[in-house]
């Protein structure tokens, strides 16, 4: 039985890969016009909210930059039509342990939006999360699948609100870099590191990775796994029902060493990609022009948004391909945050109500980089065609979805920065060759936080 409560999950390979293999190569922005909507538009809202004057609520959350201000656009709408006043709280991983902080001190935040499967489950098992009020719930009811909305209850009780998801099996391309070195998307993972090679030898590093955040180390491995082991033993491993020293972990590390191997493969070498945080390693890929840092960066949708702070644009300068077939079939992860009350307040279930419903999502949809799981979104309300057709994809997949590895294991393990999968993974990047003590530190670091 997989636990409830995670952020990330892994979709349908069908669904999502082969929707976007037709449509994310060479979208354009398609100039589709935005439907009228919440933020100065003069449509009427869909979800009904309680006036709530001069209350105070703080929303804690571990975004930052163009993620955090595009969030709090959506906290505005909701502070306009209710007459309450939000606060948010920049949080930092592992958001359990911050959120712990918060509440010995006595001033833990009204809804807290949680990045790890674990998160869920620990903070109903603190007694910290507040079951869903009535409102909050039909929201749920009227616009998310069976599937999403059973990722936010514990036991028999709803919690949680799905407000955001994410593709993480995407590869973003500078399209001048590949045009220049005579690059075709690729298919294969074969076909990639082809393609890596010959970018390389152009001059323009192939990768830019982001080493210095683990976690996007964990979307590197976690997409070999998929696709090369299948989904059974994806399964098995996720529970720790298999150890870190199986030969099918030594294959999948194997294979992300003829990538990380290569020191002219990466941005800055080694070094470089161990200090570059994520939103350096995507502007670093669409900044120079045709010879830009590197060619690629591999993370999911809301790399969009970390693009929007260069002078490229999506569907021209930017372009995104599947993340390539290592097995027989290419892999998708996907993921996303979960909002929870952590106070029985009016005004934090008013929230819940609120980021259940279609009229936050579009709010923030319109902003670029997010991808919401409420299908009661419109579509068009995304600004590119290679955004709004990774939205369609997404609700099509309905309630055919897995959860993501790192996320579904204990946050020591799996979720926290400097510890656990995070930093053996960090430690492979340095030192691709060491295969088997890279196993061995995964395998111990995992049976001390499973207990077994």
């Amino acid at each position: 039985m997989r636990r409830h409560g995670t952020s990330r999950t892994t979709l349908t390979w069908t669904a999502l890969a082969a929707a976007a293999a037709l449509t994310l190569g060479a979208c354009g922005d398609g100039g589709t016009e935005e439907p009228q909507g919440p933020e100065g538009s003069t449509a009427a809202p869909r979800v009904q909210l309680p006036k709530l004057p001069g209350e105070k609520l703080e929303v804690a959350a571990v975004w930052t930059g163009p993620e955090q201000e595009n969030f709090i656009k959506v906290l505005k709408e909701f502070e306009k039509r209710t007459g309450a006043s939000v606060t948010f709280v920049p949080a930092q991983d592992p958001i359990v342990t911050f959120l712990g902080t918060k509440i010995a001190g006595g001033a833990p935040p009204d809804v807290a939006l949680l990045p790890q499967v674990g998160a869920l489950a620990a903070a109903v098992e603190n007694k910290w999360a507040q079951p869903l009020g009535p409102e909050a719930a039909a929201q749920l009811d009227a616009n998310y699948s069976d599937g999403w909305k059973k990722l936010g209850t514990v036991g028999d009780t709803r919690y949680g609100v799905y407000y955001k998801a994410a593709n993480k099996s995407l590869i973003w391309y500078n399209a001048k870099a590949f045009e220049a070195a005579g690059v075709k998307p690729p298919k294969t993972w074969k076909e990639l590191i082809t393609a890596a090679d010959t970018l390389s030898a152009s001059g323009t590093p192939a990768v830019s990775v982001a080493g210095a955040d683990g976690w996007t180390l964990t979307d590197w491995f976690e997409n070999i796994y998929l696709s090369q082991a299948g989904p059974e033993k994806y399964d098995q491993l996720a529970k720790h029902r298999i150890k870190w020293t199986d030969d099918s972990v030594k294959q999948a590390l194997t294979t992300l060493g003829e990538l990380f191997g290569r020191k002219d493969f990466l941005a800055g070498g080694p070094s470089g990609a161990l200090s570059t945080e994520f939103p350096k390693s995507v502007t670093q890929t669409f900044t120079g022009g045709d010879r830009p840092a590197a060619a690629m960066v591999f993370e999911g949708d809301f790399v969009a948004v970390n693009i929007a702070q260069t002078q490229a644009k999506v569907g021209e300068d930017a372009l995104v391909f599947p993340f390539p077939a290592v097995g027989a079939k290419a892999p998708v992860v996907s993921g996303g945050d979960v909002a929870v009350a952590l106070k029985p307040s009016k005004g934090a279930q008013a929230l819940l109500t609120f980021l259940a419903s279609a009229d936050a999502a579009e709010i923030h949809a319109r902003q670029g980089g997010f991808l919401s799981p409420n299908k009661a979104v419109d579509p068009a309300v995304y600004p590119n065609d290679i955004q709004r057709n990774i939205a369609k994809a997404l609700i099509a997949a309905g309630d055919d979805f897995r959860f993501d590895m790192s996320d579904q294991a204990p946050a020591a393990f799996g979720g926290t920065p400097g510890a656990g999968e995070w930093k053996a993974l960090q430690d492979f990047l340095a030192n691709p060759s060491d295969v088997a003590g890279t196993q061995a530190k995964l395998e111990a670091d995992a049976a001390k936080a499973y207990g077994n």
